[in-house]
């Protein structure tokens, strides 16, 4: 796996979105708290990762086998356990980590994401993602996304940043979105696991963030015991890359500590 670390000291792991890569975090590897090591890797088949591991009867891609890649990573790198940060799929891999190897997190921060399953009308979706990668490619999908990903004010106030976005998604294979879509479209509901969650918890959103409501955050930090919730002023999707966002994230991530 490709991954990329900065710091020295206790371990967090930063899982990104769905269609970027380990990239998305290099505001926070820029600078990260004093005590801290953070590692972002590539979820498999994305920018420098190997094709993702296939699990199920009929091969198909899922949430839990880039959650088993993100284990064996955590292996190789001699890291027992982690604060594990998730942005909208990297929160669904997180899950994943709860279902396959729940001692391996200490912590959690959960950005942008939800416990819910695909409905109905987002596995359709899905499948009209599908369709759009097939005739035109990543970029596609990046034209179709990015004005999604990111919020209003972001977009008015930060223009670059769109452009930065829609690099990271257009050095993906469409191989490796195409997985990714198909490993969104079929991940289990995880809102059984919420009440079994016992470390230290933050839920993060956007106020602005037109993919996944507020009220799913505060769902999830309802149903999580003891967990907070921090909702960002004028950030979209993407809350480690949008204004007060980028250093809310990394605060977010150094405040969880084991005895919260």
């Amino acid at each position: 796996m490709r991954y990329l670390e900065a710091g020295r000291g206790r371990a967090a792991l930063l899982l990104h979105a769905f269609p970027l890569s380990a990239d998305q975090w290099l505001p926070q590897l820029a600078r990260v708290p004093r005590g801290w090591r953070f590692i972002a890797p590539d979820l498999g088949g994305f920018r420098g990762a190997s094709p993702l591991a296939r699990s199920g009867a009929l091969g198909e891609p899922s949430i839990d086998a880039y959650a088993a890649d993100v284990v064996a990573l955590m292996a190789h790198l001699d890291v027992a356990n982690a604060v594990v940060a998730g942005v909208s799929m990297g929160g669904y891999v997180a899950f994943g980590l709860l279902r396959l190897a729940p001692t391996r997190v200490s912590g959690l921060v959960l950005a942008n994401t939800k416990a819910s399953a695909d409905s109905t009308e987002a596995r359709a979706g899905r499948e009209k993602m599908l369709d759009l990668l097939r005739r035109e490619g990543p970029a596609g999908v990046a034209t179709d996304m990015v004005p999604k990903l990111l919020g209003k004010t972001t977009q008015s106030e930060q223009p670059d940043l769109a452009d930065a976005v829609r690099a990271l998604i257009v050095a993906n294979s469409a191989e490796a979105i195409a997985n990714g879509i198909v490993a969104l479209r079929d991940r289990p509901d995880s809102k059984p696991l919420l009440a079994t969650i016992s470390c230290p918890t933050l839920v993060i959103t956007g106020d602005e963030d037109a993919l996944i409501p507020v009220s799913e955050a505060e769902a999830m930090q309802g149903a999580i015991p003891g967990a907070r919730l921090q909702v960002l002023p004028k950030v979209g999707h993407l809350s480690n890359l949008e204004g007060a966002g980028v250093a809310a994230v990394t605060a977010g991530i150094a405040s969880l500590t084991t005895d919260n």
